[in-house]
């Protein structure tokens, strides 16, 4: 303040033939004694008087103050009615941009509304997402401390705890307070204190040597004498912080180191000042043990390295400024330099100086550019600072990073290294939960704020490629999720092939298969005049070999990738080929029991031994298994389909039934039929006769049901290509009973036993 105000006063290009002056109060972190000092300026008398101004010619053009915002506000309010200008170095409370509340306010340090932009990007830049806050007990640091919290909360930085500490706290609740923070799992705590209140807990703090958090002081708390005292320094060493970048006023350090009671004989304090430092005594006090007298000689230069220096205060060039935007707002005025009427140091009002300064746009002898934003606000930014005790006493405030490239800002670290408190050595972590790797998603703790949650593997269809994944996201329907879950692989597409083991195996066994009864058939066709092949009508065994050589073959349309066409002609095929057989069978077995039942020659009923009836039988029959295969066709035909979600890694490509009832007639109406054969074989087995074949269908039918019953379980309990190696089996099983039951015997006595096969053994008629 003196520096500036004799620097102005020198100036003859800056308020010529006007002299500055000033008065200091101290208003001691208290709100009333900064309002009694603000009435003592306005009334100009030792003894404040409210509303009046005693002075006929007030000389007061403004006051520069205060440090803090409480105090602030409370002479804000007083001297806005008077739009007295009024410029603080400290006050960075949101609320005093209030132009209707505070219509004379102005300040030269920055507002706290962009404090809690800085605290986000230093956390997101160490990845702090669990941090704790400490606030004062008191309205203006709990209402900045709320603004921040909300504003860190809202881009994803959760509070573990948010406590309060007073200056009325017993030495019990700030240990209490100690313990809670020691306890959380939160390493970085956020200081919102003002020093009324951070000097008491930081001594316990020390008491308890407290350690293992990092502190991150707000603008008000890093600049708070608190850094001063030494005791507190193994506490605080290591503090983060926001500063204006640091300006060196030119020709300050001079005047630092220029200073001497005897320039300053009124100062109160010089020679209170000059005892501390130096360690002496003036020659007028009496001296006590072990003292000394000051000479006068001392020099201030030892003192620099104890932090008397041009830098020692993050202030001083907010004070400088503040003085400086006020003398060029009176300059303006008296110079005419603006478009409002040119006025006179003799028509001097405090209101019309506030217009002139709001409107202030000038360079200060450290080149920087001053002006006010409409809010009142010095515009400037920040830098990050780590405050550093050395172990020989010194200490500093080190710049760290920067944020850079507004508005998608980032923080940009310098080569400076940073001593971090709490004892860590390198940027310690302070997360609820650790962080979800890609293929894990995110789920919130019950009760929880959002930075505590599990991590959950994601579904077998789904993935996530990001760390911190809130949800998964579902691989396209040809893909499928890896063994992480990370990323998506192509399915592989899965149905029997003839390429592959089974498939081959089983497409052999159906080609060997369907050898079988064709072979019989040329067996039977070359001893057709023989009395076995003749029994119980050749032609129904010709159609029925014939029948079952399809059965076998209509396998190898199960096998190899299904189409749509290939979904329509198995289940055909398959259906109509079986019925054609089991009816051959029936027929075979209605004709064993006419035969036996019918024992008069000339009886009439004898032409149902005619073979038309019986082929008959097995068009009917055949032709009802025809026409619900139509009715399937035509209502809801079987098609090609994709299932990718039974089996994990593989697309099943399969043949839809279409429609269950459908395929459910056709496999029912092939049952009964089956059901019907046995029964009736099954009731004529003991009939007598060489060549009576109740029993062989008998046997053929026990083991047809036996296959198809247990083929229903096994088909339904698997998936994919092995649901269509059962049924593949289950068809050549049966077709394999069929054949070695009913006609294996025949061709035993046709090749092996030929004396059996003759006419004298025969029973029944072609």
């Amino acid at each position: 303040m003196v520096y500036v105000v004799n620097e102005i006063n020198e100036n003859p290009e800056l308020l010529p033939n006007i002299t500055l002056g000033f008065r200091i109060y101290d208003s001691c972190f208290n709100e009333m004694q900064a309002v009694d000092g603000a009435l003592q300026l306005l009334s100009e008398s030792e003894k404040a008087m409210p509303n009046y101004i005693c002075g006929k010619n007030s000389k007061m053009v403004g006051l520069v103050g205060d440090l803090q915002s409480s105090n602030s506000v409370a002479v804000a309010r007083i001297l806005g009615l008077y739009r007295l200008p009024q410029i603080s170095f400290g006050s960075a409370l949101a609320n005093l941009g209030d132009k209707v509340n505070f219509p004379s306010f102005l300040r030269t340090i920055i507002n706290d509304k962009i404090q809690p932009f800085y605290f986000y990007m230093l956390m997101n830049h160490f990845n702090w997402t669990w941090i704790g806050i400490l606030a004062s007990d008191n309205d203006l640091d709990l209402y900045d401390s709320e603004l921040v919290r909300k504003e860190i909360e809202a881009a994803g930085v959760c509070v573990a705890f948010f406590m309060r500490i007073s200056a009325q706290h017993t030495r019990d609740q700030s240990l209490s307070i100690l313990q809670s923070i020691k306890r959380s799992s939160a390493t970085v705590v956020l200081l919102y204190c003002s020093l009324p209140e951070l000097i008491p807990f930081m001594k316990v703090a020390t008491e308890e040597d407290f350690t293992g958090k990092v502190w991150i002081a707000s603008g008000s708390a890093i600049n708070s004498p608190i850094f001063a005292y030494t005791e507190y320094w193994r506490v605080l060493n290591g503090t983060i912080g926001q500063k204006m970048p640091l300006t060196i006023i030119p020709g300050f350090r001079e005047f630092l180191y220029s200073i001497h009671p005897s320039l300053y004989p009124k100062d109160i304090f010089m020679k209170a000042f000059w005892e501390a430092s130096f360690g002496c005594l003036w020659p007028n006090e009496t001296p006590v043990n072990g003292s000394f007298y000051c000479t006068g000689q001392e020099n201030l230069t030892t003192l620099e390295h104890q932090g008397y220096n041009e830098v020692a205060s993050g202030y001083t060039i907010l004070v400088y400024n503040a003085v400086y935007t006020l003398a060029h707002g009176i300059n303006n005025m008296i110079s005419c330099r603006s478009e409002s009427p040119c006025l006179t140091i003799s028509r001097l009002d405090t209101w019309k100086i506030l217009q002139y300064v709001k409107r202030v746009r000038v360079k200060n002898t450290a080149g920087q550019e001053l002006f006010f934003d409409e809010n009142g606000d010095l515009i400037c930014l920040l830098e990050y600072v780590n405050w550093q005790a050395l172990p020989n006493g010194e200490t500093q405030y080190v710049n760290f990073a920067t944020v850079k490239d507004f508005p998608k800002s980032h923080v940009v670290l310098s080569n400076n290294t940073i001593f971090w408190s709490g004892g860590y050595t390198a940027a310690p972590k302070s997360i609820c939960s650790e962080s979800c790797p890609p293929g894990y998603r995110k789920a919130p703790q019950k009760g929880q704020p959002v930075c505590c949650f599990d991590c959950i593997l994601c579904s077998e269809d789904e993935f996530s490629n990001e760390t911190d994944s809130t949800s998964c996201m579902k691989c396209p329907e040809d893909m499928w999720a890896n063994e992480k879950h990370n990323g998506c692989w192509m399915r592989n597409l899965e149905f029997l092939s003839f390429r592959e083991t089974l498939g081959g195996t089983l497409a052999t066994v159906a080609v060997l298969g369907s050898l079988l009864p064709l072979s019989i058939l040329l067996i039977f066709i070359k001893n057709a005049e023989t009395p076995v092949v003749k029994a119980n009508n050749r032609n129904l065994s010709y159609l029925l070999l014939l029948s079952l050589f399809f059965c076998y073959l209509c396998a190898l349309m199960f096998i190899g990738r299904p189409i749509t066409i290939t979904c329509i002609l198995r289940q055909f095929i398959f259906g109509i080929s079986f019925v054609m057989s089991i009816s051959c069978i029936l027929g075979k077995t209605m004709m064993v029991v006419i035969a036996f039942n019918l024992t008069q020659p000339k009886s009439n009923r004898r032409m149902w031994l005619n073979s038309r009836v019986t082929n008959a039988l097995v068009l009917v029959c055949t032709a009802i298994q025809v026409l619900i295969c139509a009715g399937w066709l035509e209502h809801s035909p079987p098609f090609e389909y994709q299932d990718n979600k039974s089996k994990m890694g593989a697309i099943i490509v399969e043949c839809n039934k279409g429609s269950p009832v459908a395929y459910s007639c056709t496999m029912g109406y092939m049952g009964f039929l089956a059901a019907l054969c046995f029964a009736i074989a099954y009731l004529s087995r003991k009939l007598p006769g060489s060549f009576n074949e109740a029993k062989l269908i008998t046997f053929s039918m026990l083991i047809f049901g036996a296959v198809w019953i247990s083929f229903i379980p096994a088909y339904l309990s698997t998936t994919g290509k092995y649901m269509v190696a059962v049924e593949i089996f289950a068809m050549l099983s049966s077709s394999s009973g069929l054949v070695a039951c009913i006609f294996l015997p025949k061709v035993y006595i046709i090749i092996l036993r030929p004396e059996m096969n003759t006419k004298d053994r025969k029973m029944f008629m072609k």
